[in-house]
């Protein structure tokens, strides 16, 4: 079971992707939130080789639990590849809502409301520079429903989306990104000491191995095996990709006309 891409392809198809993208939707600039990590690195690159310098803005959006690594790396990432870059810490904002709940809100919830509100400030520069948002997610995230509905799910397109995150560190190896950010544990940073791989309570090439072996319909005892993963671990991300599927969906409409939006009703993103 190999997931081993061909980075310079790979990085030409989703290069090609954002700049049709962004020329078929009347805009020319796009505004993405850099968190300090792989996959928003990633991203940055790509939409600076499509669209220029000019065309792209780095936004950084800390709280008081954003770790201090991806404070110090996201500085050194725009100012290493001559990015531009803002940032706003949201932690009054966040306390400004928390303030005003009845009840103290469950870290989850905590944390959902950190992304919310994240979505929202990027909106708002993106309206202010007439630009479209650029999302981060990676194939392995979106597939188990890894992110907030209208959070970091919040975005106009996702480049990245169909890489696993497996895949996302081959190209950001090809696209020379710092090796500070690349041995550092993944992290949405949403409350002290949190990582992916913990809340996944799996590593990346694991759940990867295994999101592999269900999109080619494996057998479950094949990629228990490939993945060194037990059969309830496999079951365990099969039934996360199924009950997260309303967030990698267009809310639901009943069909009435000839073509639905969201179900008959679709724009090519690419023409030719």
């Amino acid at each position: 079971m190999s997931l081993s891409i061909d980075v310079e392809e790979v990085s030409i198809v989703i290069k090609d992707f954002i700049k049709t993208y962004v020329d078929n939707s009347g805009y020319k600039r796009v505004a993405l939130g850099f968190s300090g990590g792989v996959d928003s690195a990633v991203v940055a690159i790509l939409c600076k080789e499509s669209l220029g310098r000019e065309n792209v803005l780095c936004i950084f959006l800390p709280d008081e639990t954003t770790p201090e690594d991806d404070r110090k790396h996201q500085e050194y990432f725009v100012k290493k590849f001559n990015l531009k870059s803002r940032q706003t810490d949201i932690t009054p904002i966040v306390n400004q809502i928390r303030s005003i709940d009845v009840e103290k809100p469950k870290a989850i919830t905590l944390a959902n409301i950190k992304a919310r509100v994240r979505m929202i400030l990027l909106y708002k520069y993106a309206n202010d520079a007439d630009s479209l948002i650029c999302g981060a997610a990676n194939k392995s995230e979106l597939l188990i429903g890894y992110f907030t509905k209208y959070g970091d799910g919040g975005v106009d397109f996702q480049p990245i989306g169909d890489l696993y995150k497996t895949q996302v560190y081959q190209l950001a190896k090809f696209l020379k990104i710092p090796k500070m950010l690349l041995s550092k544990p993944p992290t949405a940073g949403l409350w002290a000491g949190q990582t992916d791989e913990k809340e996944l309570e799996m590593g990346y090439e694991k759940l990867d191995k295994i999101l592999y072996g269900l999109e080619h319909n494996f057998d479950v005892i094949d990629i228990s095996k490939a993945a060194n993963a037990t059969k309830s671990d496999v079951e365990r991300i099969r039934q996360m990709s199924i009950k997260s599927q309303h967030k990698r969906s267009t809310p639901l409409i009943p069909k009435i006309g000839i073509r639905t939006p969201g179900i008959d009703w679709r724009v090519p993103v690419q023409e030719g």
